[in-house]
């Protein structure tokens, strides 16, 4: 058997399993050997029935006393049934639709049992417990795999497959770690993580095994993304002239935080330095991220260079244009605004004048991708709130300018720098860590249903008292997912029952875009007093008079999105408070939301998000174009990243193009790592 040779050759492998393995991408030998397990069972110690825990699965080994029986409840549920006994007691196996059992277990044959024993005296039983006889025993008394599954694949054929692999081929597989990485790191042969991997010896081989494969899954795509900022950084791009922050910082009403100086002068550095940016500015909510986009495009301006800035959303565009046309046109720079709701008429006036340079700064959705959109010379790309766009949608406005123009990229999404550097593994990072001086922080309390009452006192107060309040819902309307409220007959329930004196209305994703922005609109103007909504408001929307945030089923949201739902408040001059309600007693989801309380910083926030729920949130469409990580969990994986990324930098420091022969098999592995993105290193 070899690493090429085809899974069909497997007995029981038909055209039916070999099409559902392809699914999981496994097709030959060397597919299986490195398709990791996403979990582990523990069936080393087998305990006697009357002693085992039943907290948790365990294996017991008994003998088969009587012929299992089948009983059909009712059409599609049957119950198969038997008695098991061993020297210190007896239990009930019992197996819902698996009629198949009363012909594999024998009486008066032992067999060895994996499943939580239950129960206790006379009435111990197993549910479903998976079983193989006691002298033909192979996947008992060892460290089992548990490996990602598809329909028509079960663990056991995969688990039985990769033990022949791995018995005939694990010492096939190439080690292509160059010798002095895996020297200097510690780290074992590929053969040892193979054989550990998918059947450990000891919970400690499988530790050695697992962070040989994390290392080289992180290493892999660290050279990866330093070829992609390598590749950037030798693109020309517009040379802005060499200007005074200090001129800049005439126009603004405000000093600035110590942050965006510093992000200033990386933006001067970059733009007036012959390269193409390509820059994410990353800040918390109110940290003056666009105070500091204004200062690029203050710079492209003075050079003869036009600017455009996309939001996602038409409020967020609004208030950028407000924002900079007060900022920017006392230094003679002319703003425009586009987006979709513009009449015909007003956008073909905005496209001539954008196409005749009487634009200087153009703001908008993505309107400003559209057809019919030419610019004269655009030498300046912003986005803004990065996550709601795509790479591609990034680049469509960059194919709007004649050559390569300066990227900025603006997020108040806190992502930890380690994940940051991985997930815009194109983009060089700034952070604006501070906060303007003065700001209050929102005061933030967890409460439970019993003091529901109290907490809608507390709106009635702050209404009373002349402000605006949020209140978010999970779901849209009722039936979506059990427990849980719903936007649209909340909001009916206030309005009707709670506070029929006050101006209740709500706004969801599923609304046209006219009639969002219509009430969103009436929300900014005071015109309603309390808004119920989705997460859809989490995004720019600036309110200054709303000073309290309600998030309902707070434990549903994780904690980056419950933290920028709580910077829709605390933007005026007043007092803020967020409250997160929630009957979840569970300890972990306390912990978590607890944490959220005592902190209002977006980082802290993040780096506690990221370690109690992985990377999914950071992730939640793969439009950034990383692969997809095998054994490496960058929520746990952190330390470990580090190191990789310290290596690879190490490695291209020595031979950047990856050339030589000891290296050229990491060039490989990086191809083969980032083969969806076509033809990204050729």
């Amino acid at each position: 058997m070899e690493l090429n040779t085809s899974l069909q050759t497997f007995p029981g492998i038909g055209p039916a399993k070999a099409k559902a393995l392809a699914k999981l991408g496994l097709e030959t030998v060397g597919d299986l050997l490195t398709y990791w397990p996403r979990a582990y069972e523990d069936r080393t110690r087998i305990y006697p029935i009357a002693m085992a825990p039943g907290e948790e699965a365990v294996c017991v080994a008994a003998l088969v006393a009587e012929t299992p029986s089948t009983a059909y409840i009712r059409k599609g549920l049957s119950i198969t049934k038997c008695k098991i006994v061993d020297g210190s007691g007896a239990a009930t196996a019992v197996f819902f639709n698996q009629d198949y059992v009363r012909r594999a277990l024998q009486v008066g044959e032992s067999y060895i049992f994996y499943g939580r024993v239950e129960g206790a005296g006379n009435r111990r039983q197993l549910t479903n417990p998976v079983f193989e006889r006691e002298d033909r025993a192979r996947f008992t008394g060892r460290i089992m795999p548990v490996y990602p599954l598809t329909a028509g694949v079960s663990n056991n054929l995969l688990a039985g497959m990769a033990l022949r692999c791995v018995e005939d081929c694990a010492g096939q597989l190439p080690d292509e770690l160059p010798s002095p990485v895996r020297q200097e790191h510690g780290l074992c042969t590929m053969e040892y993580a193979c054989q550990n991997l998918h059947f450990p010896t000891d919970q400690e081989a499988l530790a050695l095994a697992r962070r040989r494969a994390v290392f080289e899954e992180l290493f892999t795509l660290s050279c990866g993304m330093a070829f992609l900022r390598s590749r950037r950084t030798a693109l020309a791009g517009p040379v802005f002239p060499r200007r005074s922050v200090e001129e800049y910082l005439k126009l603004l009403p405000f000093a600035p935080t110590g942050a965006q100086r510093r992000a200033m002068e990386e933006l001067s550095a970059d733009l007036t330095s012959g390269r193409a940016m390509n820059r994410l500015i990353q800040g918390d909510v109110g940290s003056g991220k666009t105070a500091v986009a204004a200062f690029a495009a203050w710079l492209a301006h003075a050079g003869g260079f036009q600017s455009a800035m996309m939001a996602p959303t038409e409020i967020l565009a609004h208030q950028h244009y407000e924002t900079l046309t007060k900022l920017l046109a006392p230094a003679g720079i002319r703003v425009g605004l586009l987006t979709g709701s513009l009449k015909a008429a007003e956008k073909k006036a905005i496209h001539a004048a954008l196409a005749a340079g009487d634009i200087d700064l153009a703001v908008g959705t993505h309107a400003l991708l559209s057809e019919g959109v030419a610019y004269r010379n655009l030498g300046l790309v912003i986005t803004d709130e990065q996550h709601r766009f795509g790479v591609g949608q990034r680049s469509a406005l960059s194919s709007k300018a004649e050559g390569q123009p300066h990227v900025l990229v603006m997020s108040a999404t806190p992502i930890p720098r380690t994940l940051a550097l991985l997930i815009y593994g194109d983009l060089d990072v700034t952070i604006i860590d501070e906060l303007p001086p003065g700001r209050t922080p929102v005061e933030t309390y967890l409460v439970g249903e019993d003091k529901r009452q109290r907490m809608y006192n507390f709106v009635r107060k702050q209404v009373g008292e002349g402000h605006q309040v949020y209140v978010i819902c999970p779901a849209v309307e009722e039936g979506e997912s059990d427990g849980m409220k719903a936007v649209t007959a909340y909001a009916r329930e206030l309005s009707e029952k709670v506070f029929p004196d006050l101006r209740v209305a709500f706004v969801h994703g599923k609304l046209k875009s006219r009639d969002k922005e219509a009430v969103m609109s009436a929300f900014g103007r005071g015109e309603v007093d309390v808004l119920v909504s989705t997460t859809v408001v989490e995004v720019g929307v600036d309110v200054p008079n709303a000073n309290l945030m309600v998030i309902e089923n707070a434990d549903r949201f994780g904690l980056s999105q419950l933290h920028q739902l709580r910077g829709r408040v605390g933007r005026g001059q007043w007092q803020s408070y967020c409250v997160l309600i929630t009957d979840n007693r569970t300890p972990e989801t306390r912990e978590r939301l607890r944490c959220f309380c005592q902190t209002t910083d977006g980082f802290k926030i993040a780096e506690k998000d990221l370690e109690l729920r992985g990377p999914g949130d950071f992730f939640g469409q793969r439009q950034h174009g990383l692969p997809v990580l095998r054994a490496a969990d960058l929520a746990g994986d952190t330390r470990v990243l580090k190191e990789a990324q310290q290596a690879a930098n190490a490695l291209l420091a020595r031979d950047p193009g990856l050339s030589a022969p000891e290296d050229r098999p990491v060039m490989e592995k990086v191809r083969r790592l980032f083969h969806e993105e076509g033809d990204i290193f050729n």
